[in-house]
């Protein structure tokens, strides 16, 4: 073993845990450090044993350990212990040394950090990693963003240990300034919360609507997984639906129905708000998990309700096909949705992106990789101005293939009672973002009406803001022009 490890590495949960293990792989040599030293002395007897992996007994004996610049990785719980393990590594680290933030940090943090570090000399690098335990163990992608100094260091082991695309490029590159990283990473997990929303809503018609046993529909999925849906998620639908409990029946069946979440959702969601960007989809698949948790509530109001009684005699082979084009014509639009925010982003907070080598970087390891993210690269590789994706020619001439199929399947939900927001919000999205005209013209007469908000005239310049007294009993003053 090296006399000092090439990095170190906080938090030996299942993150941490299978990085250590990756990296070492690779060729290089790593210090795990735990608070539990219990924890680190177990990974060294087990996983670890015979590799080229120490243990550090504390924070000082962590640094020590290292070459010089010193790169310690840290994979802790996001918020206040991140700043705490801050704090004790900082007295002592040196000019030119590294912190990297590898769990999922909300961005903003993420900036804090980077500038207060700054001047004490130590550069900080603020990375998403996605792929969940398989991925970090055998490459995960990495979306690294924070100091260009840092990610030149780091970027040897970095791109070593992520997954690789078919041509061996490495899902793994430098995304831009302070909490560029970090944001990038928060968009794949709200993109992330739609698609799964998505699946789960072509389950449930497929299941409720068309009466599909466990074992039919993980026909289905693996069909789908032949086509332009090919992706993680689909394939491990597939899987799950497949697998039996003890008793032989579907384990799936046995699940309870209440979703969890950590929060990346939500953060995209509020960022999306913030921003302006209709991010619809995502935000309804946000609700849907808030929804599902209110399991006592559903139960009692299921007693109470009553909706339209559930019943298809149409073609089931035909519906299928039409939820295949549906969940594809709604994940098309949950990329673009999420492009769009990160476009928006990159003007707020001055991050250089390259939209095209995110893709690439989505493409292996994460959980949203997906076959069709080889066909975003090609769109943004083309326009790198593009301003949503659903223009660019080949996801055009998808959706506009899809929508026959896609409306059928929302109409048929929307009849018969089975909740499907996700696939609705984004043909409604889809919609819209056609429409040359929206009913916002009557809205803005409303907001004069009670405001003075003032509006803009079809036959006028842009720019220009017009008031009109409705009523009669008004004055001339209007209300200052803004927009939040």
């Amino acid at each position: 073993m090296k006399a000092l490890s090439d990095i170190g590495l906080v938090g030996l949960a299942v993150m941490g845990e299978n990085l250590v293990l990756n990296m070492e792989s690779k060729g290089f040599t790593v210090t795990a450090y735990n608070r539990s030293a219990e924890k680190v002395e177990k990974f060294l007897s087990g996983r670890a044993a015979g590799k080229n992996i120490r243990g550090a007994s504390d924070v000082k004996d962590l640094v020590a350990s290292l070459e010089k610049p010193r790169k310690v990785m840290l994979m802790v719980k996001a918020g206040q212990p991140v700043d705490d393990m801050i704090e004790q590594l900082v007295p002592h680290l040196e000019d030119g040394d590294i912190i990297i933030d590898g769990g999922n940090t909300h961005f903003p943090d993420t900036i804090r950090r980077a500038k207060a570090l700054e001047p004490k000399g130590i550069h900080f690098v603020g990375s998403g990693v996605s792929g969940g335990e398989e991925g970090a163990l055998k490459g995960p992608s990495i979306m690294p963003g924070g100091s260009q100094h840092a990610w030149q260091a780091v970027k040897p082991i970095f791109q070593a240990i992520s997954a690789k695309v078919d041509d061996g490029s490495p899902c793994c590159d430098y995304v831009g300034q302070d909490g560029a990283g970090h944001f990038v990473k928060m968009v794949h997990n709200g993109i992330e919360y739609g698609d799964m929303q998505l699946i789960c809503e072509a389950y449930q018609v497929m299941k409720e609507l068309l009466g599909l046993s466990a074992d039919e529909m993980h026909q289905v999925f693996a069909e789908w997984n032949n086509t332009e849906l090919d992706s993680y998620l689909v394939e491990i639908t597939r899987d799950i639906l497949a697998y039996k409990d003890e008793d032989g029946a579907p384990l799936v069946d046995k699940i309870l129905d209440t979703a969890g979440q950590k929060g990346t959702g939500k953060w995209t969601g509020v960022s999306a708000l913030e921003l302006g960007v209709p991010l619809t989809l995502i935000g309804e698949a946000v609700f849907a998990r808030c929804l599902s948790a209110q399991k006592a509530e559903r139960v009692e109001a299921s007693q109470v309700l009553n909706g339209p009684a559930v019943s298809f005699d149409g073609d089931k082979k035909q519906l299928i096909e039409d939820l295949r084009q549906a969940l594809l014509g709604a994940k098309i639009v949950s990329y673009a949705q999420g492009y769009v925010l990160m476009r928006e982003a990159a003007k707020e907070y001055n991050w250089d992106l390259n939209y095209g080598g995110i893709a690439l970087m989505w493409r292996g390891g994460c959980i949203i990789r997906s076959a069709f993210l080889g066909d975003i690269k090609a769109a943004y590789d083309a326009n790198p101005e593009l301003t949503n994706l659903m223009v660019a020619p080949y996801f055009k001439e998808k959706l506009e293939a899809a929508q026959a199929g896609w409306r059928r399947v929302v109409a048929a939900a929307v009849t018969n009672g089975v909740p499907a927001p996700a696939l609705t919000s984004a043909l409604s999205y889809f919609d819209g973002y056609r429409s040359a005209r929206l009913p916002a013209n009557l809205l803005q007469a409303q907001r004069d009406y009670f405001g003075a908000h003032t509006y803009e005239r079809t036959d006028r310049e842009r720019g220009e803001f017009f008031h009109t007294n409705w009523t009669g009993r008004g004055g001339d003053t209007a209300s200052t022009t803004y927009n939040v």
